[in-house]
């Protein structure tokens, strides 16, 4: 494991000599639009193994993204590498179907200590829903990023993550109501607490998350990359590109519905992913991912 290899994957070549929030911000920003969010693993026919050296050989040497306990457990060792404080923290994503959140926990985010604050760094959360910079760890303060305004709420001992969203403009209506259809100004995205982690304490719902038959990750195949204006994604066969304020408040959404010959083809063009084994797409669950 080299981290200028892991640089080149990402095209950074800016400062990392000192640790302190530009540098993290940048290489941040850098992996995001270069790794994907994705669990096409799953429906290829391939086991997600929550090892740290295989991790870097699926993503910086074949090229390939991850979900959250890929993509955050990698970038720990990259920021723990350079001179970074940095805990493990276990979050339970909300599931809007059913108005709560996960049960048990089922995502990995990131805590670095710089300058006596605290950062919340998660590039594993992907869709219109991954933040864009390190958030300051502070209750009720809105932060603005290009995807839209962030915040974490404390209550107690827990705290829980929120985005507010944006109209969006769907320029072609007929391909999806759920984007017209929902009606929410304010997306709560996970609840976590300052606990610190092990890896080990995540193999359980790694295993579960590729296994469970209900698992939106069986359910769905998921691949989005954030790119320097928005987002591109493909679930299923719905390729989607978002472009973010495209005019005041309000997002640009263009959707296409793909043949299952243009798959390889568009994973290699729009997310840099070719894929070693056969590709079967799905989109059974009715979770809007936007």
């Amino acid at each position: 494991m080299d981290i200028k290899e892991y640089f080149s994957r990402i095209s950074y070549q800016g400062s990392h000599n000192k640790p302190d929030l530009a540098t993290m911000s940048d290489i941040f920003q850098h992996h995001i639009q270069a790794i994907p969010f994705e669990n096409l693993s799953i429906h290829c026919g391939e086991r997600i193994e929550l090892d740290l050296e295989a991790t870097y050989n699926k993503i910086v040497r074949k090229k390939r993204g991850g979900w959250c306990m890929e993509n955050n457990y990698l970038l720990s060792w990259v920021l723990k590498t350079l001179g970074y404080d940095v805990t493990l923290l276990g979050a339970k994503v909300y599931v809007p179907e059913y108005d709560a959140y996960a049960k048990e926990m089922d995502h990995l985010l990131l805590k670095v200590v710089l300058d006596g604050k605290s950062y919340i760094v998660d590039a594993g959360f992907g869709m219109a829903y991954q933040m864009w910079q390190p958030m300051e760890l502070i209750s009720g303060t809105d932060q603005p990023q290009t995807p839209g305004v962030f915040r974490f709420r404390e209550e107690g001992e827990v705290w829980y993550l929120e985005k507010v969203k944006r109209k969006q403009w769907v320029v072609n209506q007929g391909t999806s109501a759920s984007h017209d259809m929902e009606e929410e100004v304010c997306r709560q995205v996970y609840l976590f607490t300052l606990q610190p982690r092990d890896i080990e304490e995540f193999r359980g719902c790694n295993a579960q998350l590729q296994t469970e038959p209900d698992s939106l990750f069986v359910t769905k195949s998921i691949c989005s990359l954030q790119t320097a204006h928005g987002i591109r994604a493909l679930v299923g066969w719905k390729f989607t590109e978002m472009k973010f304020n495209y005019r005041d408040n309000m997002d640009l959404v263009e959707i296409r519905i793909l043949a299952d010959e243009e798959m390889e083809k568009t994973l290699k063009e729009k997310f840099n992913i070719t894929l070693d084994k056969k590709f079967v797409p799905i989109n059974t669950s009715r979770l809007s991912l936007f």
